[in-house]
């Protein structure tokens, strides 16, 4: 694989970036809720899933024990699932790679290579995004954990909305017809609505849920459209 600075490289490395500097709020959270260094890390290096993590350290911060904050966890982390069908059927990963992307297999890498029109670029946006966010968040987990309070909010930094301006970025060029925009605004809405009610992360399921049910009836009517011609 060619790895030179394409659309799809200049998008993973912008999102490893901007996605990794987030990091420094998990170290710092993690360490003021209790876990040490060598916890923290093995959180960000075998874990490896920003809203789960969050998650986990959130439970644990608010009193919660650890059966608790692994299910939290555990809740988020399904999506990352339903994630490895699609980059399974993208990029047909065999042997060793089948594993690695099975690590690396995140919100970003996935948004990056389903972004892409050309499967080397698919292949190229996915790597990128996926490995260098897994350096980046790992490198900038360690800053956070070692700075600890010495930072304070990392929210003061604007680093709570580094990552939101990336999916931004991500999701506005497939916005091109009615029917993308409509559901984007529906599960925007849905997940505003879920947003004072449920756990930080979950409501981004429900988005999930609502696209997937858009998407079950829309075939639906396609297979009976069809069945009548």
């Amino acid at each position: 694989m060619e790895l030179s600075l394409t659309p799809a490289t200049r998008i993973g490395l912008s999102i490893a970036l901007a996605t990794g500097l987030y990091g420094v709020s998990f170290g710092a959270l993690s360490v003021a809720a209790g876990l040490d260094l060598w916890q923290t890390m093995a959180l960000s290096l075998l874990m490896f899933t920003g809203g789960s993590q969050f998650a986990f350290v959130g439970v644990l911060a608010g009193g919660g024990g650890g059966a608790a904050a692994f299910g939290a966890a555990s809740l988020l982390g399904a999506r990352n699932a339903v994630y490895a069908v699609q980059i399974n059927r993208l990029l047909h990963p065999r042997g060793w790679a089948r594993l690695l992307a099975a690590q690396v297999t995140i919100d970003e890498s996935t948004a990056t290579a389903a972004g892409q029109t050309e499967p080397d670029e698919q292949r190229r946006g996915f790597w990128v995004a996926g490995l260098g966010v897994f350096v980046c968040w790992n490198l900038f987990t360690l800053v956070g954990a070692l700075l600890g309070d010495v930072i304070g909010d990392p929210r003061r930094w604007g680093l709570d909305g580094a990552a939101v301006a990336a999916f931004i970025g991500l999701l506005w060029p497939r916005l091109r017809g009615r029917e993308p925009v409509a559901i984007a605004v529906v599960c925007a809405l849905a997940t505003a609505l879920a947003m004072p009610w449920l756990p930080a992360g979950v409501p981004i399921l429900v988005a999930a849920a609502v696209a997937a049910a858009w998407g079950g009836l829309r075939a639906r009517r396609d297979a009976a459209a069809g069945g009548r011609t």
